[in-house]
């Protein structure tokens, strides 16, 4: 069922599928304070409320409010697991329990995040250490912290596999694609977007982990293996008769000694162009950097896994829509991803 608040969202989370909703308001008329959350089954909802900044559960139904959760600034982000509520400042990130009252259970300095970069899974959170570049992972049972030096530039994007055991990382010059375990910090991938630098989108993995999928500023959607991670993969090079029946992309130029990385590096083994929109409107609203929090960034790009075959990519701008792309075995058995379909979301504004 839509929900319309007739005003400004800017950022939306979703705990799994699930009626639990974190909503942060944007635009030019924004539903809530930018320091303000708002969650909710059905009805209910959390806000991080001005002038005292602080969050509540705002029962609907009942008319009141539930819980109240104090923030200290603007909200770039909101992570929601079933047992705790992420909440993620310029400079921090405070960790909640998800009960009622909400107890702060950890805070912890960052580099500033702007983007609101962190991911949570089951087990672990992730999200930028205090020196750019470096990734703080957090083992939510024990509440070990391990750092990974995972580029040596600001971080753009960062991911957690569906069972948190991979993290993928993408810096701001969006060449390289870094796939870390989260149980020893060991780097496992190290995948090439492409030569050109670009701004990361968004990056996924497919619902088992083996897969990963990448967005950029290029409008073009990459998916890449990941390896050791599937044994469908396996099985599939015994299909194929060998385990390079998938060549790299420079074919025998990556096997020549003293050739540059580039032609050695693992690409993605399917690509396909995705409309990314226009970046100067978002819903027939302009923007330009630096505005109000949930138009600094377009929401373009963003990818949701539906099976592990198949995937959704959410554009942005005034003609808005999301587009659906399969992967399929081509007649020479490499896999190819293919778009299926599109529809509009914001319609003709």
């Amino acid at each position: 069922m839509p929900l319309d608040f007739n005003a400004g969202i800017g950022l939306v989370q979703m705990m799994g599928m699930t009626n639990y909703l974190a909503l942060v308001g944007g635009g030019r008329s924004p539903k809530f304070a930018m320091n303000k959350v708002s969650q909710g089954e059905a009805r209910l909802k959390i806000c991080l409320l001005t002038p005292e900044p602080q969050a509540i559960i705002w029962d609907d139904m009942k008319g009141r409010v539930a819980l109240e959760i104090s923030a200290l600034s603007s909200v770039r982000g909101v992570q929601l697991g079933r047992e705790r509520i992420v909440v993620v400042l310029q400079n921090s990130i405070r960790v909640y329990s998800f009960s009622k009252p909400p107890n702060l259970l950890h805070v912890y300095e960052t580099a500033d995040n702007i983007l609101g970069l962190c991911s949570l899974s089951s087990k672990t959170l992730a999200f930028p250490g205090r020196t750019p570049g470096q990734i703080q992972l957090i083992e939510l049972a024990t509440g070990n912290v391990s750092i990974i030096p995972a580029h040596s530039s600001a971080l753009k994007a960062i991911q957690l596999s569906p069972n948190g055991e991979l993290l993928a990382t993408a810096s701001e010059t969006g060449t390289l694609i870094r796939v870390y375990s989260t149980a020893n910090c060991a780097k496992v991938a190290e995948l090439r977007r492409g030569i050109d630098p670009a701004t990361i989108f968004s990056l996924a993995f497919s619902p088992s982990g083996a897969m990963l999928a990448c967005t950029s500023d290029k409008s073009t959607l990459h998916i890449f293996d990941i390896p050791n991670t599937k044994r469908q993969s396996i099985q599939r090079s015994q299909q194929l008769g060998s385990s390079d029946a998938e060549p790299g992309k420079w074919g025998i130029l990556g096997k020549l000694p003293l050739m540059p990385r580039v032609f050695s590096d693992v690409y993605s083994f399917a690509s396909a162009p995705f409309e990314a929109g226009d970046e100067t409107m978002i819903g027939g609203i302009p923007f330009s950097e630096g505005t109000v929090l949930g138009t600094m960034r377009p929401a373009k790009g963003i990818i949701g896994w539906i099976s592990e075959d198949s995937l959704a990519v959410v554009g942005a701008g005034k003609d808005a829509r999301w587009e659906k792309f399969v992967l399929v075995d081509g007649e020479s058995g490499k896999r190819l991803c293919v778009r299926e379909g599109w529809k509009r979301y914001l319609g003709n504004t």
